[in-house]
């Protein structure tokens, strides 16, 4: 139980900085491909917390070289592209529903809910298993 609570916490922490992003990007940017940009620049950031807090406190894994460590990084990465989808179809899907940037966030939200109960298992069996 323990566990899944500080997943969840974990993964709250990864989508506030991933929405923050996109907020502070969108800010600052209002130009062509400004929410799309904005996507793309959250989920770099979601990606690289998340990864540090699940490498170290949910899996508890110490890898042994920077190139150790960043090809399981391009692991964590590939099992997210399928989640990514799931989380960036939703949040646009919302931005086209409702035309709003707080349904938009809500829909980023929901999607990056969605996903991070699928990575986990994903990450589970493919980048953070013992060989």
């Amino acid at each position: 139980m323990k566990l899944a609570v500080t997943y969840t916490i974990f993964a709250i922490a990864a989508t506030l900085f991933n929405l923050a992003s996109q907020v502070l990007f969108s800010q600052l940017y209002r130009g062509l491909f400004n929410i799309e940009i904005a996507l793309l620049i959250g989920t770099l950031v979601g990606l690289m917390v998340k990864y540090l807090l699940d490498k170290k406190y949910i899996f508890q894994i110490t890898t042994q070289s920077l190139r150790q460590d960043g090809y399981q990084f391009m692991l964590y990465s590939m099992m997210g592209l399928i989640t990514t989808l799931l989380f960036w179809g939703t949040e646009l899907s919302f931005e086209y529903l409702f035309h709003t940037p707080l349904w938009r966030y809500l829909g980023g939200a929901l999607g990056l809910s969605i996903g991070y109960y699928s990575k986990y298992h994903l990450d589970k069996r493919f980048v953070f298993c013992q060989r």
